[in-house]
């Protein structure tokens, strides 16, 4: 029998890995620079965090992957969790919502069925969450952050569109629908189906004025979200939500950051609540994240507004540069002439040595053909070291062992 990597899985293989890494250090170093704390959340949740308050859309719940944790006769629904944030909103009620404000980041996994296999089941991503600030500038602090971590990956051509979840519902409410047509409109638009709004426009001409005009919003427009604000048709609810998203244009306006208004960027998750941003380099989405003030409570907390957003690791490691993440240590083999005790001793003190030294270096006693730039033998009898840069086609000799560092450091 053949073995088979299940679908919709894949490995990574250790150049994979090296891009991955680099990533995440980025993402680390930057997030900690701003002050933000690392956690972890278990791979397992219960399924009710997902579905007792509507936090995750239908389309979304058809793609869990859950199953019975059982207790004997007993037991209750679990998942692999499909999502990053609804846990941290878990974390926090359980263990931080003492706190005033809370920056938190993580990297972790997220997972969802594919019905082809052909897509990735599993999913890479770089979170970061900020709990109990309703401010426009954590959100717009959150875009900054997200666009410092690509800054340093040297990751260019970014596209951030920016979204309202709030005036989007707020748009619903004009057409005057049913609760339950408007929930199921809802729904739809979240998934990504935006037509069937406009396809439901009728009745009300002033409705479907705004709409035109709020779908052709398109490009860097915070005036035009503070023109929108004094149409007469415009609602108590809708001008509230529009103030909301023009106080964080006017922001990034000032910070002299490019953007796109698109309201039909937005999709996902029902919990978000205001403004929304995409990240895209040439069309692939790399990131997104939102205001959800509304998660914790609806999760059992008490009433706590919130931001967050995550960065795609996939796509990321097709878009980072080989320079970016090579190593510009020299690699070193050192290997035995023969492999007597004295000879492996004093092998391994030569490779701690030189990894003390920051050089990436191998042993070998098989005699395999390296393929490293520097290879160090290591004889019985003087002269013990022989070093051979093998780019250079050059052979040195010398009995001390700090003279093998000296020569490699000199030449390199």
């Amino acid at each position: 029998m053949t073995n088979q990597r299940c679908k919709g899985a894949r490995d990574s293989l250790p150049e994979d890995m090296e891009r991955f890494r680099h990533i995440e250090d980025a993402f680390r170093r930057s997030c900690r620079s701003w002050g933000y704390r690392e956690v972890r959340t278990p791979t397992l949740e219960y399924l009710h965090l997902f579905t007792a308050a509507g936090t995750l859309t239908p389309n979304m719940l058809s793609k869990v992957y859950s199953f019975l944790d059982w207790d004997g006769w007993s037991g209750e629904r679990v998942v692999l969790r499909p999502d990053g944030t609804i846990p941290i909103a878990r974390l926090y009620i359980e263990n931080l919502a003492q706190e005033d404000i809370v920056r938190l980041f993580y990297v972790t996994n997220v997972f969802a069925f594919e019905e082809t296999g052909k897509e990735n089941r599993e999913r890479w991503q770089c979170g970061v969450e900020l709990l109990g600030n309703a401010k426009p500038a954590s959100d717009v602090e959150l875009i900054s952050l997200a666009v410092d971590i690509l800054r340093s990956l040297d990751i260019t051509g970014v596209e951030i569109k920016l979204s309202h979840t709030g005036m989007l519902k707020a748009l619903l409410k004009e057409l005057k629908l049913s609760p339950t047509e408007e929930a199921r409109l809802l729904i739809q638009i979240l998934d990504g189906n935006w037509q069937v709004l406009t396809q439901r426009r009728a009745g009300n001409s002033d409705a479907n004025r705004l709409l035109s005009l709020i779908f052709d919003l398109k490009g860097k427009s915070s005036g035009f979200l503070e023109n929108l604000k004094a149409l007469p048709q415009i609602s108590r609810g809708l001008r509230s939500e529009l103030d909301s998203f023009a106080e964080v244009t006017n922001l990034l306006d000032v910070l002299d950051q490019d953007y796109q208004i698109d309201i039909t960027s937005t999709r996902g998750f029902e919990y978000y609540t205001g403004p929304c941003f995409q990240l895209s380099v040439k069309g692939d989405k790399i990131g997104s994240g939102g205001r959800y003030d509304n998660l914790v409570p609806l999760i059992g907390g008490k009433s706590t507004p919130a931001c967050g957003f995550a960065l795609y690791i996939d796509p990321l490691m097709n878009l980072v540069q080989p320079k970016a993440y090579q190593k510009t240590a020299e690699r070193i083999l050192v290997r035995g002439e023969i492999a007597t005790p004295d000879v492996m001793k004093a092998s391994l003190q030569l490779a701690q040595s030189l990894r003390e030294s920051g050089y990436v270096t191998e042993l070998d006693f098989s005699g395999r053909q390296p393929n490293s730039r520097w290879v160090v033998t290591i004889r019985e009898k003087p002269p013990r070291f022989v070093v051979v840069d093998q780019a250079q086609n050059q052979k040195r000799e010398t009995s001390a062992m700090g003279n093998v560092i000296n020569i490699i450091g000199g030449s390199a």
